[in-house]
């Protein structure tokens, strides 16, 4: 059994259709939230939870994930000679991140598909995926994954999976945990439903974008069969490796490790709002400028 969890994946392939035009030269992942990209507040959470490599799955247009990651001397020598120390302080974050790799899904058919990419990267080893589109805790500084890879040790699990609490009519857009148990931060898991029709949701915690799988995993997805769109859900494969006894575990997030899921226009508005309110250097002014334009006593 492993002693540590220090490989991740991050799938960032999706189209990001449901923010076009934003999207349509720009992935999603890339779309900023407090002055950074959203998926640099993910790879910085990574990185704290002690992942050493950690592997892209990219697809065609996301070139400027790759790009972002890179050193740029030209930039970094154009800022030096201009005496601009704030913004290039703000690129030295590339020197705290794990080794990374890059590698392409080549058509969108869904995140069982992607994972199953990073095969040959994860071996034998446990491997946590991050979805590149959301951020964990205000300022994108969560330690579940930190706190899901000693659960999944401990217990010896073949899946962890980070979930959160939602509200009833929110439960038909997530993958829904039926527990074993009602109660605890960590607790076994009977299965999962993807994005169950109303009144038929087991219970009210969704999969908050945080996974870690054992290399097991693979071979559970290559015999999901894909759905009706096409693509290959990783909740087919956790519920295959629940039922065939496997020990599947969620680990809820704390109360300050909201997930921030960058999918839609509403979602993307109110992390930026709610991101630059927290803004330790610019909040205040964002706050006064809301307050007068809805017309809120300042106070």
């Amino acid at each position: 059994m492993a002693r540590s969890v220090v490989k991740a994946i991050v799938p960032v392939g999706g189209l990001g259709t449901r923010l076009l035009p934003a999207t349509k030269a720009q992935p999603k992942e890339m779309l900023p939230v407090a002055g950074r990209p959203v998926v640099q507040h993910v790879v910085e959470e990574l990185a704290r939870s002690g992942a050493r490599d950690l592997l892209f799955v990219t697809a065609r247009g996301k070139a400027s994930i790759e790009n972002h990651f890179d050193d740029d001397p030209s930039l970094a020598a154009l800022l030096r000679d201009s005496g601009k120390s704030g913004p290039l302080r703000s690129l030295r974050f590339s020197r705290r991140l794990p080794n990374l790799f890059y590698t392409r899904q080549s058509m969108p058919r869904g995140l069982g598909d992607a994972i199953l990419h990073g095969e040959s990267f994860a071996g034998n080893e446990p491997f946590i995926v991050a979805l590149g589109d959301s951020i964990i805790g205000l300022r994108g500084d969560s330690m579940a994954c930190r706190r899901m890879a000693a659960a999944f040790l401990e217990e010896r699990a073949d899946v962890a999976i980070a979930v959160e609490e939602v509200q009833p009519a929110q439960v038909g857009n997530y993958g829904i945990v039926d527990p074993a148990v009602e109660g605890g931060e960590v607790f076994p898991i009977r299965s999962v439903v993807e994005k169950p029709r109303p009144g038929t949701a087991p219970s009210r915690l969704a999969v908050a974008g945080r996974y870690i799988f054992s290399s097991a995993i693979f071979g559970e997805i290559r015999r999901v069969r894909p759905d009706s769109g096409g693509e290959v859900q990783i909740t087919d494969a956790i519920r295959s490796v629940a039922e065939n006894g496997g020990l599947v575990i969620g680990v809820r997030l704390r109360s300050d490790e909201k997930r921030y899921d960058i999918g839609s226009p509403q979602s993307y508005y109110e992390t930026f709002v709610e991101f630059a309110l927290a803004d330790p250097e610019h909040g205040g002014t964002v706050r006064e400028h809301l307050q007068k334009r809805l017309r809120v006593p300042v106070g």
